[in-house]
């Protein structure tokens, strides 16, 4: 018996690594370079390419294709029919199809990013980050950074709940879990410490 999950239609390559309690679900393709952690759930219409590094307890929901030079490190979720691209100058007639010329794209550990959303190649979202549904991710997101909108700009902070932070007074302090955080300014860059 596998230690791991796989759907009936979906193919996983030979050479793949999967980590014990990962669910594969429907229709969904893993190539044989790609290496998911434990516990991870990864839904219908999946496509998870060669050199592609998952850690454990990742959820990727419906409809998300992993190309070549993303990352996606510990408790990562990624929603349903989200984006990521591998190329910056994309061209039919001059293809790019080495590992040099796919930009390394890091989702750090415990980040969201929301249904449809687009993350273009060469950005990290940092630890805890979350980025909206629909916003189109063309910038670095600093840790515990809430962004949205089109291109994705901050518009306030989480807490690693997943809460929104009120900024009103410090430290910042979350009505869920009670997390307190401290905004800091960083050489003209915000940014949130955890207390």
């Amino acid at each position: 018996m596998s230690e791991f999950f796989v759907h009936e239609s979906s193919y996983v390559d030979e050479g793949a690594v999967i980590g014990k309690g990962t669910k594969l679900w429907h229709f969904s393709h893993v190539m044989g370079g790609a290496k998911i952690g434990e516990r991870c759930n990864i839904g219908q219409n999946v496509f998870i390419a060669n050199k592609v590094e998952i850690g454990n307890n990742v959820k990727i929901q419906n409809n998300v294709s992993i190309y070549e030079g993303v990352i996606l490190e510990d408790d990562v979720f990624c929603g349903p029919s989200m984006v990521f691209t591998n190329v910056k100058t994309p061209r039919s007639a001059f293809p790019r199809n080495t590992s040099d010329d796919y930009a390394v794209t890091r989702v750090c550990r415990g980040a969201s990013i929301g249904a449809n959303a687009t993350v273009v190649c060469g950005v990290t979202i940092g630890q805890w980050g979350f980025v909206a549904a629909g916003a189109v991710v063309t910038k670095d997101v600093p840790e515990y950074a809430l962004v949205a909108g089109v291109p994705a700009r901050p518009i306030g902070w989480v807490c690693e709940c997943g809460t929104t932070l009120n900024e009103e007074r410090q430290p910042l302090t979350c009505t869920s879990c009670g997390q307190q955080y401290l905004l800091q300014d960083d050489g003209g860059h915000r940014r949130l410490k955890k207390l």
